[in-house]
């Protein structure tokens, strides 16, 4: 499997002068039947359409030959909240904040420039049809099989279903109480089924459009915040997977599945640690059992699950667990999530204005099934869809129709149970999980990022699952990075071999477990005696000490931007210097993770300006508020290390609390916005909007060293800050746009370059390069990750240029000898050591007698200590005379600089006799 983000699928501010702007959010994706091209729906008000060759080919995503954007749709005049393909591919209809349901057909003549900006239309897409109807904004359509129908549901309440043909209104359910948010069909047409805030998931019978029934009880405690409600029915007719249910009495956020006829729901899907917001089954039926008919019995499906916590979980429903979990793919929730027609891709987007794809081969999905025997199982169900008017057919754009819903003889629908196709009831006790956990990087994107999965074999008849504890927790993510290129995921059996490597930024977790029926996903043992602990012995909570704002209860504000298209207002005389960094925009609600805890810092923004309700910052756990604080002035961003909590204001001042709330410092005020943060340990780093860069030891409560300006490392106008990360030693990690990677050297009171792409030119041992070598998980230091951040950006433009004799190895030697000091000023004795026994092989290999004694030297130190001697023992943490051991033993074994090791190796014996 490959994960792919490219970054150049954005909704981006049209008013921007460069494609540098920030991203907004992407509210909907969905795939054409023929697979061609995507539409999104984003925060800008606007469709866009997206050639999926590129996105799914790395070599066509390079060659640039062709075109990315297809096109641009701009009818609508508020954020465009869902889009989704008639099943003939056809039309696209589309849903907004304007309370339109749009419908838009493919016109060749309608190409050219988008009127009022640069932007050029290679595929032309007009209105057809502009469908009033929603007094509030529209937040999901769905076509029926067929296109016979098209139902749209929003804030209003009300679901409207419009003729698929003529787009005439037919009828108005209005019997739902709250927000409606998620709406799906029945793959044969029979039902469709609605979800809304009013805690219900209520199932339409299509032939009269009365109620067929209500379902609530998975629903009773799940909140009522969420941006959607996005539900999904199986392709063999047997399930509804709807989103935003819980158990426990709201304390477990699960997917709730529903069975047919019956519709009763008591199958879960456990593990997401925030709301599941969307649900999406591929379009597919599978085979238990490869070798046995189509069966009831022997049919499966797969259903992906995007949840607020950033993750996606896909799920077969022949199993107790899931195939793969995807977690920290996303900066921010995941909006929506649909499969490709032929079932081997999905798309996710998320309000971070970005796009996930992973991309399956035909062997990793057991058991798929062609949509001809989909089309046969379905006629058990033996329901017949209204025929299609006279004058309408099905062509799609390029003439690649997928097959319709069957029009079938009517007789008396067949139930199918869980009992017959349920979640998980032939366990999985010997299958693993493949779990991908993707740290956020800069605030920018580039590149593709290709993450090779390996995948598990599944068995046919696996035993049942262990009974375990019904509490939910959550993975500890590994060590934060900017992002990362051509990171594979290996197996468990490899990842037991490799217990001391550097930490990854894509992990295999190693335990997967869950109840027959409440499926889970991934738990750490210690994750889950943290919970039991809490417990009291008859299985309740106990009484909390009074904190403040302890006893409120948390309400999940839903995020919206407060300044669509750009940051926080930046007042002229801040930013008066050369330097001018974009700041995030300003969010109702702003959150970040606890270092090493599920906890979650969050600060809320009062969506209307003359709101008298102050902005609040807080710490929850679930749905505890530990503690809470009132600030003078917007959050603009906040972070949250394992020792502390920091939030960054509108009024350019930064606060930094403990894990109780208590203020640990003065109030700071760095004179402009905030435009990175990142703490780590005891460690806070911020650079802000004008360029400054601060950073702070919290337990000691000072600086590392004075505010320096960013000015001397972005070498042109155009070059920008994309991250700024801090290790526990309190080293920076600024990344360029150039491709350059620098940190802050106090003692040489300069910036040093880490790594920098130009490496990539004739480096052998270029982190790219070396991936393509070696196993590609291994040694994932904080180095390799860093230089794996800038590796994916791009082609270099020496890579065919003529080159000089020595130029491989001129720049393999510079390359490493800037690895050792870089690994040196990070604290990282893992790469140190790695980089010096590279550099000591290559000096061996060459016989460079006086790079070899200058190492030695440097190694050595003094044999005889002197007064005044300012060299120091250790590098990295290391002790350099047990170093200087195993660079004398490589160098014993050249021929050219044998004596000059024997020589030292005396001489290291008598430096170690004297000590």
């Amino acid at each position: 499997m490959r994960f792919t983000k490219p970054a150049w699928v954005a909704h981006r501010d049209s008013s921007a002068k460069t494609d540098t702007s920030k991203a907004l959010s992407i509210f909907s994706v969905h795939v054409h039947p023929d697979g061609s091209r995507i539409a999104t729906g984003g925060l800008d008000a606007k469709i866009r359409i997206w050639s999926t060759k590129p996105i799914l080919s790395s070599a066509s995503e390079l060659s640039n030959k062709l075109p990315k954007s297809l096109c641009t749709l701009t009818m609508h005049n508020g954020p465009v909240l869902t889009v989704r393909w008639a099943n003939s591919g056809k039309w696209l209809a589309s849903g907004s904040d304007d309370a339109i349901v749009m419908i838009w057909d493919f016109d060749p003549a309608a190409k050219g420039r988008v009127w009022g900006t640069d932007e050029i239309n290679v595929e032309g897409w007009k209105p057809l049809k502009r469908l009033p109807g929603h007094d509030s904004d529209v937040t999901d359509v769905a076509w029926s099989p067929g296109d016979r129908y098209l139902a749209s549901v929003g804030l209003d309440s009300k679901v409207i279903i419009w003729c698929g043909f003529t787009h005439e209104q037919l009828r108005k359910l209005d019997q739902h109480q709250g927000f409606v948010k998620g709406v799906c069909w029945d793959p044969v047409g029979e039902f469709l089924a609605t979800q809304s805030d009013d805690r219900t998931v209520k199932i339409w019978n299509t032939t009269d459009w009365s109620l067929e029934a209500e379902v609530t009880k998975p629903f009773e405690d799940s909140p009522g915040s969420t941006f959607f409600r996005r539900l999904s029915w199986s392709p063999d007719g047997a399930h509804i997977t709807a989103s935003n249910a819980t158990n426990n009495k709201g304390f477990v956020f699960i997917a709730s599945v529903i069975t047919r006829n019956t519709w009763t729901s008591e199958i879960s899907l456990v593990g997401h640690e925030n709301t599941v917001e969307v649900a999406s089954y591929n379009p597919h039926i599978f085979l238990r059992n490869t070798q046995l008919p189509v069966l009831t019995s022997n049919i499966c499906s797969v259903v992906a699950l995007g949840a607020d916590d950033r993750s996606i979980s896909i799920w077969q429903t022949k199993s107790a667990r899931p195939l793969i979990v995807a977690k920290e793919v996303f900066e921010r929730q995941i909006m929506d999530l649909n499969w490709s027609w032929d079932g081997l891709t999905l798309y996710a987007v998320s309000s971070d204005g970005t796009l996930a794809v992973f991309n399956f081969d035909p062997d990793e999905l057991e058991g798929l099934c062609p949509h001809s025997v989909q089309t046969s199982y379905l006629k058990k169900f033996g329901f017949a869809s209204p025929p299609i008017p006279e004058g309408f057919s099905h062509t799609t754009v390029r003439q690649l129709t997928p097959p319709p819903s069957p029009k079938m003889q009517s007789s008396q629908s067949q139930n199918i149970t869980s009992d017959q196709t349920g979640f998980g009831n032939v366990g999985s006790g010997g299958e693993r999980v493949n779990v991908l956990v993707a740290k956020r990087g800069g605030k920018k994107r580039a590149g593709l990022t290709t993450v090779p999965i390996s995948m598990p074999t599944l068995p046919q008849h696996l035993p049942p699952p262990q009974n375990v504890p019904s509490a939910s927790t959550s993975m500890s993510a590994p060590f934060g990075a900017p992002a990362l290129t051509g990171v594979s995921i290996s197996k468990r059996a490899q990842l037991n071999q490799q217990q001391e490597r550097a930490p990854s930024v894509f992990d295999v977790d190693a335990e997967m477990w869950g109840p027959s029926t409440d499926v889970r996903i991934d738990a750490m043992e210690n994750g889950r005696k943290r919970r039991a602990s809490a417990m009291g012995p008859d299985g309740e909570e106990p009484k909390r000490p009074r904190t403040l704002g302890g006893e409120r209860k948390r309400v999940v504000v839903p995020v919206k931007e407060l300044a669509p298209g750009s940051g926080a207002a930046v007042p002229a005389h801040w930013n008066a210097g050369s330097i001018s960094l974009p700041v995030a925009p300003l969010m109702t609600r702003i959150y970040a993770t606890v270092e090493g805890s599920d906890d979650i810092l969050e600060a809320v923004n009062p969506e209307d300006e003359d709101s008298e309700d102050p902005p609040e910052i807080s710490l929850v756990s679930g749905k505890h508020t530990q503690w809470l604080d009132y600030l003078p002035s917007p959050a603009l961003v906040v972070c949250a290390s394992s020792r502390f909590c920091a939030v960054a204001l509108t009024d350019g001042s930064v606060i930094v609390y403990s894990h109780n709330g208590r203020r640990l410092m003065p109030t700071m005020n760095l004179g402009s916005l905030c435009s990175f943060i990142d703490g780590r340990s005891n460690i806070l780093l911020l650079v802000t909007s004008a360029g400054q860069l601060f950073s702070w030891d919290i337990k000691k409560q000072a600086a590392l060293f004075p505010p320096v300006s960013l000015s001397t490392i972005l070498a042109s106008p155009n070059d920008t800050i994309t991250s700024a990360k801090v290790q526990p030693s309190g080293a920076a990690i600024i990344t360029c746009s150039s491709g350059v990677v620098y940190s802050y050297d106090p003692a040489l009171l300069s910036f040093v370059k880490l790594t920098e792409r130009w490496w990539s030119e004739g480096s052998d041992v270029w982190q790219a390069r070396q991936r393509s070598l070696t196993n590609p998980t291994a040694n994932r230091g904080v180095l390799s990750i860093t230089e794996g951040s800038i590796a994916g950006r791009g082609t270099p433009d020496g890579a065919d240029k003529k080159r000089p004799k020595l130029w491989n190895l001129a720049m393999t030697l510079g390359h490493l000898e800037t690895r050792m000091h870089s690994a040196r000023l990070l604290d990282s004795p893992t790469e140190y050591k790695q980089a010096l026994s590279q550099y000591t092989k290559k000096i061996a290999d060459e016989g460079f007698k006086g790079k070899a004694e200058e190492l030695i030297r440097e190694l050595m130190g003094p044999v005889y200590s002197r007064s005044g001697d300012s060299w120091s023992p250790t590098v990295a943490g290391l002790v350099k005379r047990e170093l200087v051991k195993d660079v004398l033993s490589a160098f014993a074994r050249s021929k050219t600089l044998n004596k000059l090791a024997l020589d030292w190796q005396d001489v290291l014996k008598r430096a170690v006799g004297e000590e």
